[in-house]
């Protein structure tokens, strides 16, 4: 059976692979979730937007006549992942997640880990403190509770919206990022707490090792629970699980 892919994107993984499944000639689509303004493109052919949950993705699995899901986007996707398993079981199509293994605190790293978004603006409950939040622009509007802080915001896109609080910096800029351009940044801008998601990978981890050079306290947000699924944590594993769930890949 020639594949058929469907591609849930919007990581870097998730355009390697597709730069993968082009080369190797694999018949695919990416989707995005249509969060960013300007995705980075793809070799797939691609559509954004929603399915309309669990039964529009289940509709759109048999419309297309989609043979196998790559669930490539980002570890914080929760609802969109819940999604995709239910409807791949729903639609008997197999589903594998391509996902990064999370950070692990290391020597001198000063972690304060906490479960979700909540836990984060919990932790920022105190005196004033110049904060870099990496949290994405979709939950910004979470740390309205914490107006105090001076807020270092790094954005893929300009904020649509009015910052809920009113001393903030934004940077415009898309990763990977390197250590020694954040140690810069974090200097620059007087940093002393940073906000992160735990997403794992090498994309976004500069932050995360220019803190611990510079020995600041990191709000460390744990990913959310996902129901059980396979998971491989590179292309060339999605690959040989293409090769071994059905189909007929001549790679």
């Amino acid at each position: 059976m020639k594949p058929n892919l469907l591609v849930l994107g919007g990581t870097v993984e998730a355009t390697a692979l597709c730069r993968a499944l082009a080369e190797a000639g694999i018949s695919g689509t990416i989707s995005f979730a249509g969060r960013v303004d300007r995705p980075v493109r793809q070799p797939l052919p691609q559509r954004v937007g929603g399915f309309g949950g669990v039964d529009g993705l289940v509709a759109y699995l048999r419309d297309h006549g989609i043979t196998h899901v790559v669930d490539a986007t980002h570890p914080f996707a929760a609802q969109m992942s819940a999604n995709a398993v239910a409807a791949c079981a729903e639609a008997r199509v197999p589903l594998v997640a391509l996902t990064r293994p999370p950070w692990q605190a290391q020597p001198g790293d000063e972690w304060i880990r906490v479960p979700h978004i909540a836990g984060a603006v919990a932790a920022l409950d105190r005196p004033r403190a110049r904060v870099m939040l990496a949290v994405g622009r979709m939950h910004l509007a979470d740390f309205a509770p914490n107006p105090q802080h001076a807020y270092l915001l790094r954005l893929v896109d300009p904020p649509k919206e009015p910052l809920p609080f009113p001393d903030a910096t934004v940077i415009v800029d898309r990763g990977p990022f390197s250590e020694e351009g954040d140690l810069a940044l974090m200097r620059e801008h007087g940093t002393q707490i940073v906000v992160s998601k735990n997403a794992g990978g090498t994309g976004a981890v500069a932050k995360i090792a220019a803190a611990r050079a510079l020995r600041l306290p990191v709000i460390m947000i744990d990913r959310p629970a996902l129901p059980a699924r396979d998971e491989v944590h590179s292309v060339a594993d999605a690959l040989r699980w293409l090769d071994h769930a059905g189909t007929d890949l001549g790679v």
